[in-house]
């Protein structure tokens, strides 16, 4: 059975084996629950769904330093905006299936992607980034779309969630894009390989979804096993390989109180094996992962070795509920010649697919939570290197506007000398400095 190419009037294009692959999957799937088919009228009785989503807009000022890659078409301060449109769907099939898929449409741009543009083109090879948009080059399934770019705007569509959860006795099954997270850290997650959240991500209500299979199996009452297969395409060659993909599986069991996590398994080119555990300390819980990566042959290296262990506690204090959290990360694939980064091509790789958003190896991060009323609470984060050391402070005030409605009102302040992580480094090869800006931002939610 083969198909042509298939391009949906919305500009979504899914590749012949990406079909087929999809649609076999579909059929294996429906045949497990035999029951859900057994009968018309069980379908028609037990088939209901729900509706939701939100509407966001978003605006940031940064303010740019004279020597960093804006130069060129012009730094000082940049205005930005953005406006998302997410709606969602889940349709349940009784008990037994649940099939869900989330729309997003966002129109970004302003002064940074106009002025990246025109860098860009001023000095060629120029290495700008955070000017495109989100798009499924490396996804199994190619379901994002440009609908309109300008200079300075960009107009883009995708499936953030499109699968299938099939539920019976022995456990669970999901096909297709969906969110899935792995590791106990907080703000930096060295055992989930699949599109983690960087750890100055602010706002988490939803994480990108990637093309997968999962499978989750219970092992009696304190014990669970989980598998999944990420299948994903060469961004150079645009075709599904093995060595782009990843394939692993956790074992999550408690023994006295303490939860542990045994993962392994393949992702690209590498073996990936890790411990994790969470408990309590009086009062205050604790977490920790340690992950071993094992790298091909031609990288030059044996493996590295990433931790992370946090522990957070909530009190009350002048009568105010408060909230704290401390957590240490070390990163074994990171380096101090931030300078020469570009050359360790494992580094840069890992970088690129999202799995780790740093350069440095030796991280402390902190933040603190005050409820100054029921509806607003204060938040200011620290994520300091210790190598270097620099950091970034991130002070924030959440409003609850309404019962479907909030605002975030914060901003990113950087600290640190030269060459240092967080206080700028010259960029190889240029007159430019990778220096992040000073930014404040404003997120207005409302939720339907």
């Amino acid at each position: 059975m083969t198909f042509h190419k298939v391009r949906f009037q919305c500009g979504f294009s899914i590749r012949p084996e990406i079909l087929n692959f999809f649609l076999y999957a579909l059929i294996v799937l429906f045949l497990l629950p035999a029951e859900l088919c057994a009968e018309e009228k069980y379908l028609r009785g037990n088939l209901s769904q729900e509706w939701g989503g939100h509407l966001r807009l978003s605006g940031s000022v940064t303010w740019q330093a004279d020597d960093t890659v804006y130069e060129p078409a012009g730094t000082g301060t940049h205005f930005d905006g953005s406006g998302e449109f997410r709606i969602k769907n889940s349709l349940f099939f009784g008990k037994k299936a649940v099939l869900e898929s989330h729309y997003e449409a966002v129109l970004s741009g302003g002064h940074t992607r106009k002025k990246g543009r025109e860098a860009e083109r001023l000095v060629p090879g120029l290495p700008v980034s955070g000017i495109g948009s989100t798009d499924d080059t490396r996804r199994f399934l190619d379901m994002s779309s440009v609908i309109e770019e300008e200079e300075s705007c960009v107009l883009h569509h995708r499936m953030d969630r499109l699968n299938l959860t099939l539920q019976a006795d022995w456990g669970t099954v999901r096909i297709g894009r969906q969110a899935l997270t792995w590791g106990n850290g907080m703000l930096f997650h060295p055992m989930d390989l699949f599109n983690p959240f960087a750890p100055t991500d602010v706002v988490r209500d939803y994480k990108i979804g990637d093309d997968m299979i999962t499978a989750q199996f219970s092992a009696g009452a304190e014990a669970g096993f989980q598998m999944l297969y990420v299948p994903r395409r060469n961004p150079e060659t645009g075709d599904a390989q093995w060595d782009s993909s990843a394939l692993a599986g956790k074992y999550h069991f408690s023994r006295a109180g303490t939860e542990f996590d045994l993962m392994a398994g393949r992702n690209c080119r590498s073996y990936v094996f890790g411990l994790g555990s969470t408990g309590y300390m009086g009062e205050a819980a604790w977490r920790a992962d340690a992950v071993w990566t094992f790298l091909p042959k031609e990288s030059g290296k044996s493996g590295y070795l990433s931790l992370v262990a946090n522990m957070d506690y909530s009190w009350v204090w002048q009568g105010k509920n408060m909230y704290g959290l401390a957590e240490f990360y070390y990163n074994g694939l990171g380096t101090g010649d931030y300078e020469n980064a570009p050359a360790d091509t494992d580094l840069t790789g890992a970088l690129e697919r999202g799995e780790i958003f740093t350069l440095g190896r030796l991280y402390l991060a902190g933040q603190v939570q005050m409820e100054i009323h029921p509806l607003l609470n204060f938040y200011i984060g620290l994520i300091t290197n210790l190598t270097d050391p620099s950091a970034v402070c991130q002070p924030r005030l959440v409003w609850s506007l309404a019962q479907n409605a909030d605002a975030i009102i914060g901003g990113n302040l950087y600290l640190g000398g030269s060459d240092t992580e967080y206080g700028g480094f010259r960029i190889p090869g240029t007159d430019f400095r990778a220096e992040p800006g000073h930014s404040a931002c404003l997120h207005l939610t409302c939720y339907f």
